[in-house]
């Protein structure tokens, strides 16, 4: 046999190998109410001669991203170039499993970063299990290609898709910002309560300039479970730290965009927006963008949030008509910096003077007033019950009141210290038990309960 044919059906073999049983050590951590493993690094089944010794080609636990109804974004870093893949199906032990590979139409996409896979006709309100693989390319020219190893892991995971069926139970987190101290017992918090899916609510990141420090934000967390995002899905809403940066410019080489399918082709360059039925409660998801105005000098021209925010207005307007986002008994919309706030002047530039110079103290009012303006009228007509915020790095709620209808709460931050009234870590926790959305605001820094808020239906 030629040598590079030996390569190739090696590579073959190890990439079909092991669907058919599933190694008992990993049977109890197949179902997502499970602890789900033990945060450890992922365990490889490596082929290939030229493969070993090397790295580690997988270097960080999948990343479920984008939660929906009929799909589902699976992402992982390496650490070469690399086609990689999902293997996925409805059988514990994969005995069905169908393979995915990255990319679209046309071509896979091969990268030395990341590897973002997008399974799509699913069926809703349905567990699948998966696991991850990928071989390693060597790539001289496009004429001089060939496979030098491949990984695969030797975990199954696993995943429920949305829908009207769904558990209706969800979490928040919000602002923080890789500070290591908070993100590790806020996400052992959500991993406790075991939700259908959570929802990032933006400045996950600070000001990332390189592809390297967003993985070790995403893929590569300085915290307990590595896992954390393996079994339970995300939604994203980005904050205007995740949009500030050379490498935020681009998050979604990271974290893909939400799928085109659920958008009109109008809306197709809306990447960021969701509406998404979870049992019943439905999601709308907005980005707030950089929070100065366009034209601060400081960004030099870098942003046009303000013609993105029009948009979302109409894509707004289209989603809260979609039937399964009109007929669920509980509407909740989202978005990072908060659309009201009693103190109008008092805005994160007075709360942190060096992000904002005196001369443009205002933009956040008049920011705020335009999103309020072109998405608050929109909300209270549709009956949003609840809109859910961050931003402010202090935790509070603001009850309906005559400038808007809707219950509106504001995450807290990152702050471990205790110090400051209202600035501790939250955990939003939200999820509906006999007939009545019932919302637990968990504080991480004492490890107690804050407030509940109980929420009817909307009529």
């Amino acid at each position: 046999m030629k040598r590079r044919d030996f390569l190739r059906d090696a590579a073959i073999v190890a990439a079909t190998s092991g669907i058919g049983s599933l190694s008992p050590a990993l049977s109890q951590n197949l179902s997502p109410a499970s602890s789900e493993g033990e945060g450890l690094p992922v365990q490889l089944l490596t082929s290939s001669a030229e493969g070993k010794g090397e790295t580690s080609l997988i270097d960080s636990e999948p990343v479920l991203q984008n939660y929906a109804e009929t799909s589902m974004g699976i992402a992982f870093s390496v650490t070469d170039w690399a086609n990689g893949y999902v293997i996925f199906g409805e059988k514990p032990d994969l005995s069905d499993g169908k393979k995915v590979w990255c990319g679209g139409y046309r071509m896979t996409a091969l990268d030395n970063e990341v590897i973002q896979v997008r399974l799509t006709g699913l069926k809703p309100y349905t567990l699948y299990y998966y696991r991850i693989g990928a071989d390693r390319i060597e790539y001289k020219d496009g004429y001089h290609i060939r496979i030098v190893g491949n990984e695969e892991s030797e975990r199954i995971y696993s995943f429920r898709t949305a829908g009207r069926e769904a558990r209706s139970h969800f979490c928040v987190i919000n602002d923080t910002h890789a500070s290591w101290k908070a993100v590790n017992p806020t996400i052992n918090k959500v991993l406790e309560l075991q939700p259908s899916c959570v929802i990032w609510n933006g400045d996950a990141c600070n000001t990332e300039e390189t592809v390297e420090a967003q993985k070790r934000i995403f893929f590569k967390p300085e915290i307990d479970r590595k896992d954390y995002a393996a079994n339970i899905p995300y939604l994203f809403c980005p904050g205007n730290h995740d949009v500030r940066g050379l490498a935020n410019q681009h998050l979604e080489r990271i974290w893909m965009y939400r799928q085109p399918e659920e958008r009109l082709s109008r809306d197709w360059d809306l990447g960021r927006n969701f509406a998404v039925r979870m049992g019943d409660i439905a999601f709308v998801g907005l980005d707030t963008g950089e929070d100065k105005l366009d034209t601060n000098p400081r960004f030099c021209n870098l942003f046009v949030s303000e013609p993105y925010r029009v948009a979302q207005q109409t894509w707004l307007r289209d989603a809260l008509k979609q039937p399964e986002i009109k007929s669920a008994p509980y509407l909740i919309a989202l978005c990072h910096i908060p659309l009201y706030d009693p103190r109008p002047d008092m805005n994160p530039g007075d709360l942190y003077p060096a992000d904002v110079d005196d001369k443009h103290k205002g933009d956040f009012a008049e920011w705020q007033r335009t999103c309020a303006k072109l998405w608050g009228p929109l909300l209270e007509k549709a009956k949003c019950q609840l809109l859910l915020t961050a931003h402010q790095h202090v935790y509070r709620l603001d009850q309906p009141n005559e400038e808007h209808k809707w219950m509106q709460i504001v995450g807290g931050g990152p702050n471990m210290t205790g110090k400051n009234e209202g600035h501790y870590p939250t955990v939003i926790d939200g999820e509906v038990r006999d007939g009545k959305l019932v919302v637990t605001i968990h504080n991480i820094y004492k490890g107690t309960v804050q407030e509940t808020v109980t929420i009817s239906k909307r009529r």
